[in-house]
């Protein structure tokens, strides 16, 4: 890596370097910078960010965690491929995760949480045309984002932002699609319109509708526009 990809890293007196250095390479890799398959090298990666090799490899090692990156022994760490297998898992677990996540925000959300996703859907409404995909996907995780929070389940906000990472690479596969654009805002509007009302049932089935509509139009996407059981998909600034 003889030419700077990765962006140059912000230092926060309040953050372990090992932390920043994680969320530039996470960066990296779900825009597609550092692409599926590559291998990583400490040393390269040390140098062309500034670092010592020490976060370098405490930051590959929450990668592996994540799912973003594999360590294999005496081969060295590679950018994961992630197969249309690996994203129907995914979305399956998602699709009973998100239902019950959004079941308890239907129930403990405050008004104020709820006043900034109806917020959120008006900012998402604004990209309903625009060609500007990064802004409308982050949207999107804007919503959902905070509809783990509001769920009030710290190990459940967490298992739903791990797998967040791990689809960061096809959300631009679907969202670059205007009809599901559309689909999504409309969903999305109801849902939050359940969570308002605080029906529990109903947010449970559009979260898990809207999941299942997810994969299926990954589905979509990958047999018309790829033809092989690889996405290589990805977003961000």
């Amino acid at each position: 890596m003889r030419d700077s990809r990765i962006a140059a890293l912000l230092l926060d007196e309040y953050k372990p370097l090992r932390d920043i250095v994680f969320e530039s390479l996470r960066e990296a890799i779900t825009n597609q910078v550092l692409k599926p398959g590559e291998r990583l090298l400490e040393n390269d990666l040390a140098e062309e960010m500034g670092v010592s090799r020490t976060p370098i490899r405490e930051a590959m090692h929450k990668l592996e965690q994540e799912g973003l990156i594999s360590i294999i022994p005496r081969k060295g760490a590679f950018v994961t491929q992630i197969s249309l297998q690996d994203i129907k898992e995914i979305y399956e677990i998602r699709s009973t995760l998100e239902s019950l996540a959004s079941g308890l925000t239907a129930e403990r959300a405050t008004l104020e949480e709820i006043e900034e996703m109806q917020r959120c859907l008006v900012r998402e409404a604004g990209f309903l045309n625009s060609e500007d995909i990064t802004a409308t996907v982050n949207e999107d995780i804007c919503l959902h984002g905070m509809i783990y929070k509001a769920a009030r389940n710290d190990r459940l906000l967490n298992t739903l932002d791990n797998l967040r990472e791990q689809i960061y690479r096809m959300r631009f596969a679907v969202t670059m699609q205007p009809i599901w654009k559309k689909k999504s805002l409309e969903m999305h509007k109801r849902l939050v319109e359940a969570i308002s009302g605080r029906d529990i049932e109903e947010a449970q089935n559009l979260a898990r509708s809207h999941i299942d509509d997810a994969w299926e139009a990954i589905v979509e996407f990958h047999s018309t526009k790829i033809g092989k059981d690889k996405l290589h998909y990805t977003y961000r600034n």
